[in-house]
This record gives structure tokens, sequence and C-alpha cells, in this order.
């Protein structure tokens, strides 16, 4: 097999030392922190410490590794708001509570990746329209979940806007609060989105998740 660019024979012994994923968290990590401009063949082999041709292994081009960037965003942050939105729930107050689990669970929505997305949707129309449909796509799935729940046209629309814009403008304003402090405000995001108020029982249920799956020096 030789490289798909510079025609480079491939050295085996890279295979045994990286893995597809390898490439992918790197360039993530590289993507949040740097920009998709930084994403480079060669920048990745470096880090990684192996040759530039092994890339060529796993991913056709840079764009192959670009498109499988783009496709993980939007598996790992939409699919897990459409999820939560979609779930059962007795009560608007309990889904809604649901979708926060996103909110402070970055196993399910990285804010990282999504603010390096859309930085990167300002330089790429393609991207655009990828980061616009991603958010068309939350967006109905919360307005989803508040008909459910009776909430008629349009107040179910707005108030998924609501929820969901305000949930994006905290990210891209940097707000940084101690956790504890956060969950202090649950029951009054809930009213202010559902109009009612979260059961005591619900809340103890939100609360304890969030301490329970929080690293140890959160």
């Amino acid at each position: 097999m030789t490289g798909a660019t510079d025609g480079a024979p491939f050295e085996a012994e890279d295979t045994r030392r990286t893995v597809r994923d390898d490439w992918i968290n790197l360039a993530t990590q590289i993507l949040v922190r740097d920009g998709v401009e930084s994403v480079k063949v060669m920048n990745l082999a470096q880090r990684l410490n192996v040759s530039r041709s092994s890339f060529y292994w796993f991913f056709k081009s840079r764009q192959d590794l670009l498109d499988e960037l783009l496709a993980n965003w939007e598996h790992r942050n939409t699919a897990s708001i459409v999820e939560r939105a979609n779930r059962e729930a007795g009560a608007i107050t309990t889904a809604v509570l649901g979708v926060f689990e996103c909110w402070v669970d970055e196993a399910l929505f990285d804010p990282g990746l999504d603010f390096a997305i859309r930085e990167w949707a300002r330089r790429s129309v393609d991207v655009r329209h990828l980061v616009d449909r991603a958010d068309d796509t939350r967006i109905s799935a919360i307005t989803s979940m508040f008909q459910r729940h009776g909430y008629g046209d349009p107040e179910a629309f707005i108030r998924a806007r609501v929820l969901y814009y305000m949930q994006v403008g905290y990210y891209a304003l940097d707000v940084h609060e101690p956790m504890d402090r956060r969950l202090s405000y649950i029951d009054s995001y809930v009213k202010s989105f559902t109009g009612l108020d979260a059961s005591a029982d619900e809340l103890d249920r939100f609360r304890h998740m969030v301490i329970a799956q929080a690293p140890p020096d959160r």
C-alpha cells in the first residue's frame, strides 16, 4: 500500500503504533483547541510520532478525516439531544430535566467541540449547512417534546428555541460557574422554560445524577 499523496510506501510498523481512533481523537483535540486549519496530516503524524504515510492506512485523505470529525460531532452532540428530547416522560418538567442532562455531561454533549464546529462553519459554506441542519434537528426534537406535553403552536416552538438558544449562548459567552451554583438554579430554569414547578423528587433525582457522574475534582 502507498500513501495517498506522496507515493511513499506504507510502513507496516506504524499500524502497530496507532489505530484509527488515535488519529480521530487527536484531530478532535486540535480542532477544539486550535481550529480546523491546524488539523493537518503532518501535524497529526508528528504528534503521534509516526510516519505521515501511516495516516493513509486509515483515511483516504485529509478531507476524509474532516468528514469523520463532522460525523462524530453530529452523532455525539445532536443525537444526544434528540434522544433525550424523545424520551418518555410523565411530565414536561421531567422531560426538560432529561434534556438538561446533555448540558451537564460532556460525554453526551461536548460544548468545546460544538463551538469549534461553529467556528469552522464561519469559513465553510458546507459546514454552515451542517450546523444549520443540526440546529433545526435539535430544535425540532425539543419542539416535539413540548407538543407531546400539551403545548400548542407556536408556543412549543418558541419555548424550544428559548431553551436551546439560551444554552448555546451560555457556551458562546464561555460562562464559568461552580456546578453547585448552577444546580441551585435548576428549579428556576425549569419553571422559566415550562411555566411549571418541578417537584422536589424530580429536582433531587437530577441533582443526585449530576453529582454521581461528576469527576472527583469537579
